[in-house]
């Protein structure tokens, strides 16, 4: 019987979540993204990007968590990473000061696609929302691409919903629309937690 949980992430976790993350971008988002750009993602540069993220959070509320997927052995399946809003998470025209301190940005929430449906996403979301809630944040967003369904499927299912705001990523001279979830943090732990 496999069992998972989830960690905060180690420097030496860098390269396996750079994997994860360009192997779940080549399947989740095949259609949706120029092949040539999927193809002709730097792992290393990614995961140099990852190391310091870990080693070097811009805050104490900026974290990476990652699942892992325990049998025999353990593999790193998926990952999350979140902080608090800045311009990213803003929408084109949208103020600044939209956003206030009690708001939360996940960046990446990703198991790789051949650990789907083990649950790993859940206990990720769940391990996330512990740590907004101990932080004071009050609501948490997420901006997905459009033709996302499983992502958009998986954050609604959460209690996640549209707030409005829509924008679109210049890929190669290719606009990728996203849309921007949000949902309050309880301010109380849950069954999932």
């Amino acid at each position: 019987m496999a069992l998972g949980f989830v960690r905060p992430a180690r420097p030496e976790d860098a390269g396996e979540i750079a994997r994860i993350q360009l192997a779940t971008w080549r399947v989740a988002y095949r259609r949706l993204l120029p092949r040539h750009v999927l193809a002709n993602l730097d792992e290393a540069m990614l995961a140099q990007r990852w190391e310091a993220a870990v080693r070097q959070p811009p805050s104490e509320n900026h974290r990476v968590l990652v699942a892992v997927e325990q049998a025999e052995q353990s593999y790193l399946v998926g990952f999350a990473a979140s902080g608090p809003v800045d311009a990213e998470a803003l929408a084109p025209n949208e103020p600044a000061e939209a956003l206030g301190p009690d708001v939360v940005a996940v960046t990446d929430l990703l198991v790789e696609p051949r650990w789907g449906r083990r649950g790993h996403g859940s206990r990720l979301l769940a391990a996330s929302v512990d740590l907004w809630r101990e932080s004071g944040f009050s609501t948490a967003l997420a901006w997905v691409f459009e033709g996302d369904q499983a992502s958009r499927k998986f954050l609604t299912a959460a209690g996640w919903e549209p707030d409005g705001a829509g924008r679109a990523l210049d890929v190669d001279d290719m606009l990728v629309p996203q849309l921007r979830l949000h949902v309050a943090v309880p301010t109380e732990p849950t069954e999932a937690s």
